[in-house]
């Protein structure tokens, strides 16, 4: 909403509306108009590549290259560096033609109006959401896409139907600045995201854990150094705005630091390359795994996993990491296959054997055998309670 392309068309549609003469049925037409269409960009978007395509995507290494410099681009226009902006001569025809047509033609060229003109600062959110929810249906994209419109239309349906609300709204101005700087930061540290998992995927090592760590902190005291700079010189408000923002920002940096030194820092573990879990032998080979469970005579745990698998790390931090569920898996061979590794086919193989030995395509999946590879237990799923596990175990 705060962002400079959406906050800006708030008065075009408070004018719009006056001019027409409408009311509270025509400026609820408007604001359904806008979900509909952001939905529709959704539903469109995700039928012609597949819900199950763009699930791919989200761990495809080279189109999560693909995002990460679309989001350091991004970050960098709203750094100020340059500006990125549709045509201007599309938004201007659909603007005339929205003024120059009756009924719901024109609220339906107005919202359009809007998706075309605030594209150039929604389309990296949209992008992410769509890759980021996408599964086996069309379920999450679609209420990805619900959320995101209601709350983009919402304040631009009451503005057009109090119109004397646009007085007491702020002005466009260097408040404006600030926002785009903040949500700069933020791009740039959720574009690490893509870049780790294209590095692990391929086994470059470009961008290790504490190097990830380090940027985060950068970027996040970034925000708070940014926005202490001249606050003697804003109002009394602002400066109390600006500090909600402030205080959070460093608390977070510092947060982060002793990760540098191997804290697990469970809020970022959803982002993060995986961290090293100590106290068990690990195999990433399966047939490796099993040979050794053989001579051993140890149980075996199979951890099908992923490195664009956000719920797999969110389990690694909240799970495997519990002291109590690392004690117990020291009784058992442990075995992790990465169905994402671009590496010689790696991934292809894991994928494969996840599917047509157990039965399932999604991550994490977890499954226990006995020495001689045989399955003594119902597959274990996503989880963030580590007692479930260790029932699960136990069972």
């Amino acid at each position: 909403i705060f962002t400079p392309c959406v906050w800006t068309i708030i008065p075009m549609t408070v004018s719009f509306f006056l001019k027409k003469g409408g009311g509270k049925k025509d400026a609820a037409l408007y604001g359904l108009s806008i979900i509909v269409l952001y939905v529709g960009l959704g539903l469109l978007v995700t039928l012609l590549f597949g819900a199950s395509a763009l699930n791919d995507l989200s761990t495809n290494a080279i189109v999560n290259i693909f995002f990460f410099l679309l989001l350091v681009v991004f970050a960098l226009s709203f750094f100020g560096l340059f500006e990125i902006t549709l045509p201007d001569s599309w938004s201007t025809a659909l603007d005339n033609k929205a003024r120059n047509t009756g009924g719901f033609l024109s609220i339906l060229l107005m919202a359009f109006t809007l998706v075309i003109v605030s594209f150039s600062c929604t389309g990296p959110i949209i992008g992410t959401l769509l890759v980021e929810a996408a599964g086996k249906s069309l379920l999450s994209p679609t209420l990805g896409m619900l959320g995101f419109a209601i709350a983009l239309a919402l304040p631009f349906s009451l503005f057009a139907m109090f119109p004397q609300w646009m007085k007491q709204a702020p002005k466009s101005g260097d408040w404006m600045t600030s926002f785009k700087v903040v949500l700069a930061f933020l791009e740039l540290a959720l574009s690490l995201k893509f870049l780790s998992v294209a590095d692990l995927a391929y086994g470059w090592g470009i961008l290790p854990r504490w190097l990830f760590i380090v940027i985060w902190i950068a970027c996040f005291a970034g925000i708070g150094i940014y926005l202490l700079i001249h606050i003697k010189h804003i109002s009394t408000t602002r400066k109390i705005i600006r500090a909600v923002v402030i205080i959070p920002s460093f608390a977070f940096a510092i947060y982060l630091i002793p990760g540098l030194w191997g804290a697990p820092v469970k809020a970022i573990s959803a982002f993060a390359p995986p961290m090293e879990i100590e106290g068990r032998e690990v195999f990433n080979d399966y047939d490796e795994g099993l040979a050794y469970a053989r001579q051993t005579g140890k149980p075996v745990i199979i951890d099908f996993t992923g490195y664009g698998c956000v719920n797999c790390r969110k389990m690694e931090a909240y799970v495997l990491d519990n002291d109590s569920v690392k004690t117990r898996l020291q009784n058992y061979v442990f075995i992790e296959l990465f169905v994402d590794d671009k590496r010689d086919g790696i991934g292809d193989k894991n994928s494969k054997i996840q599917r047509e030995l157990y039965g399932a395509n999604a991550q994490p999946f977890y499954v226990q055998l006995d020495a001689y590879g045989h399955q003594v237990a119902e597959p274990m799923a996503f989880t963030t309670d580590p007692l479930e596990f260790i029932n699960w175990l136990n069972d």
